[in-house]
């Protein structure tokens, strides 16, 4: 199986896909994973952060077994990708669904709260053609806490119907997520242990796992 995540911002898919990602590491599956954005000084970051970043994804790759070549940063702007054409956008994640060929595609959901949420999940969403990336074979959208449970839109409110069973990877999603210290808070802070391990556990409970992560299948070619 080859998986494809496609991250507005590195933990996203630490957030959404963690353990999942474990998991098709551990199956032997070929992970990739897509960065849209990416910290520049000349959007007001400073090199000790622009550095930090750049070593906590390298971090996270070696982790979940992702090679070199298999990460692909597109380096729009954090925050920003409102700025951009939508067209650079398509094309830039195009390219990448022709150089790696998923079979198996998560992205971040449409209703999740934050604009470069939104805007990568319609970029993808115009290279889901299967006359013209015949790889595809499923596409899922995840959930990451702070951005998809805080949309006031109850007409596309997440409804996960596919759980996966993360109870032997969940420590080691924890692991990653410490990579990102910058990015968690305390509790009741979502993106917080606590607050990861209550979703875990209620995604659990709601399919017959201890601890399980939730998606939206929107298409699957069998």
């Amino acid at each position: 199986m080859k998986t494809l995540i496609i991250a507005p911002h590195p933990d996203d898919e630490t957030l959404g896909c963690g353990g999942t990602l474990l998991r098709r590491k551990a199956e032997g599956g070929t992970i990739g994973w897509l960065l849209m954005t990416e910290l520049n000084e000349k959007w007001g970051w400073s090199d000790l952060q622009i550095s930090k970043r750049a070593d906590e994804i390298n971090q996270v790759r070696e982790f979940l077994g992702i090679s070199k070549e298999h990460l692909y940063q597109l380096g729009f702007p954090t925050t920003r990708l409102d700025t951009i054409p939508t067209g650079n956008l398509v094309s830039s994640i195009s390219e990448v669904f022709k150089s790696f060929e998923p079979e198996e595609l998560f992205l971040p959901h449409p209703g999740d709260i934050h604009s470069d949420h939104r805007i990568t999940f319609e970029a993808a969403s115009a290279c889901s053609k299967w006359f013209r990336y015949p790889s595809l074979k499923r596409i899922l959208t995840y959930e990451t806490l702070s951005e998809t449970d805080f949309s006031l839109k109850s007409s596309q409110v997440f409804r996960p119907n596919i759980f996966v069973n993360i109870e032997p990877y969940f420590s080691d999603k924890l692991k990653l997520l410490d990579i990102y210290a910058s990015e968690l808070g305390e509790f009741p802070f979502p993106r917080s242990h606590e607050a990861i391990t209550a979703l875990a556990k209620f995604r659990g409970a709601s399919s017959g796992f201890k601890k399980s992560e939730a998606f939206d299948l929107l298409r699957e070619r069998v």
